[in-house]
């Protein structure tokens, strides 16, 4: 990276951004943390509010959602978020660049780690009741600060290596809360068929394989002509994220 490069990185990013009227914007100084401070002012702010670190190094935002539905059920709003961000990043994205996501939420850039999403939820809701709030929170990462080479970390990457041409987030971030909206809009008038296959559509699947989303939100996985399927349950997973650091908060190197 270069100097100049370094000294953005370093810099906040103050313009104000430019969202859907459902979203209200919260900034956050550089070293905050918007998908904590999402979920500690999700009940008095309400649907639509959305968090963001202004920093150029990495995206970082988080919006508070408000379902209809059961807690067990109403999970799978972290695939519309994952949509959303995935159709954002695709319109910036160099041609035929090959976005995926690993099961749930680990975003991929050309098979290296370049982000991911997360969905939390208050901690007394049962599964069978309406939870309050929904956060789906989402890290992009847009420049690595070390001095190695791409190939010395095959298994991590950014936005700048991989091609994008000058996105800032806030870009990123107005386009994801479009994307959001049209995801959303169409679960509630639709059913969530589409924005499973949407979400399913970045997925890699071996040949000859039928995929589904049921509707706890586990992944269900059947080989053509067989009866055997194959689940891999969504609450888990979350709880892992395997895509982030837990200890500092930051996108695995």
């Amino acid at each position: 990276m270069t100097v100049e490069a370094r000294n953005r990185a370093k810099a906040p990013f103050k313009r104000k951004l430019d969202l859907p009227p459902l979203f209200q914007e919260v900034v956050l100084r550089e070293s905050g943390d918007a998908f904590s401070h999402a979920q500690s002012i999700a009940a008095e702010s309400g649907a639509g509010t959305l968090t963001w670190v202004g920093r150029f190094d990495l995206v970082e935002f988080a919006v508070v959602l408000e379902p209809d539905e059961p807690l067990v059920s109403a999970r799978r709003a972290i695939y519309a978020g994952l949509a959303a961000l995935a159709d954002a990043l695709a319109v910036h994205a160099p041609p035929e660049m090959p976005l995926h996501y690993e099961f749930p939420a680990s975003l991929m850039f050309n098979y290296g780690l370049v982000g991911g999403g997360q969905l939390a939820w208050p901690a007394s809701t049962k599964e069978k009741e309406r939870p309050d709030w929904l956060v789906f929170g989402a890290m992009v990462r847009t420049h690595i600060m070390d001095n190695l080479e791409p190939g010395e970390r095959a298994h991590a990457a950014s936005l700048e290596e991989e091609g994008f041409e000058d996105v800032d987030g806030g870009t990123l971030v107005e386009s994801f809360s479009r994307h959001l909206m049209m995801h959303m809009h169409e679960w509630q008038t639709n059913g969530f068929a589409k924005v499973a296959e949407s979400y399913l559509s970045r997925v890699p699947a071996e040949p000859n394989t039928e995929r589904s989303i049921d509707g706890a939100g586990d992944l269900l996985t059947r080989t053509k002509n067989k009866l055997d399927v194959r689940k891999q349950k969504l609450l888990p997973a979350i709880e892992r994220a395997l895509w982030i650091d837990h200890k500092t908060g930051e996108i695995l190197l």
